[in-house]
């Protein structure tokens, strides 16, 4: 029996946000390169967007590339740029032809000209479509969005824009890339690691965390639809108690 039919539709997360981790494990356990380990991971890419999409989740965030990656080997950087340019063209039809809409956050203008462009022709082709927005974060780190969001804070400031008791928790939520999207509720991290590797601090605050042992290009739907009955299990009190969620 297929996890799927555990999932309650009424209560999906709007969002769901995931650390794609465990490419290069993948790669070496099958006796190949790094490099063929992210070439592998689009079918996982490709089958997490179709299986959110068809169960009406909203938004599904994939954390593609960190600030942190730009220090990896210089020939693996070249593959996954090439990677991305690459894996953008060809899906974007497919994207566009299923009604899901593309965005990307972080520090966009530090990709190569190439990927960026190719990445705004994508975002642009798929603007107008309603289904589910997939965002991919790439040259993503949280600290450098947290300071980026501060620097902007700051500079309202000093133009007289705002007053820095004025400063609020949604005042500082406009100014994360993140700022047109819910907060996920829902994290997955593929590969057995326990940590959240400098991702969306600010906006996981309370979401709730699922790992798993699967490395990422061994990540299909069913594991998907595993995570999410685990999401639907749990109680979500956001600093309150049990009693008080069950009587709102």
């Amino acid at each position: 029996m297929s996890y799927r039919e555990h999932i309650d539709l009424a209560k999906l997360p709007q969002h769901i946000a995931i650390i794609m981790d465990g490419n290069g494990r993948w790669a070496k356990k099958h006796g190949k390169n790094r490099v063929f380990g992210h070439q592998s991971a689009v079918r996982s890419v490709r089958d997490v967007t179709e299986a959110s999409a068809e169960l009406g989740i909203g938004y599904l965030t994939l954390y593609a590339f960190s600030k942190e990656n730009w220090g990896r080997p210089k020939v693996e950087v070249n593959a996954l740029m090439s990677l991305l340019v690459n894996t953008i063209r060809k899906e974007t039809k497919t994207l566009h032809d299923n009604d899901i809409r593309l965005q990307a956050i972080g520090d966009i203008e530090n990709l190569p000209g190439k990927a960026q462009q190719q990445l705004q022709e994508a975002i642009d082709m798929t603007a107008n479509n309603t289904r589910m927005t997939l965002i991919l974060a790439l040259s993503y780190g949280a600290k450098w969005e947290l300071l980026e969001a501060a620097k902007a804070l700051a500079a309202d400031v000093k133009k007289g824009y705002i007053e820095p008791e004025d400063i609020d928790e949604q005042a500082f939520t406009r100014k994360l890339t993140t700022a047109a999207f819910p907060h996920p509720e829902l994290m997955i991290r593929t590969s057995g690691e326990l940590r959240i590797s400098n991702f969306m601090l600010w906006q996981l605050a309370y979401a709730e965390l699922y790992f798993t042992d699967k490395l990422w290009p061994e990540f299909g739907k069913e594991d998907l639809y595993a995570a999410i009955v685990d999401y639907q299990r749990r109680e979500r009190r956001f600093g309150k108690i049990s009693e008080q969620i069950t009587v709102e």
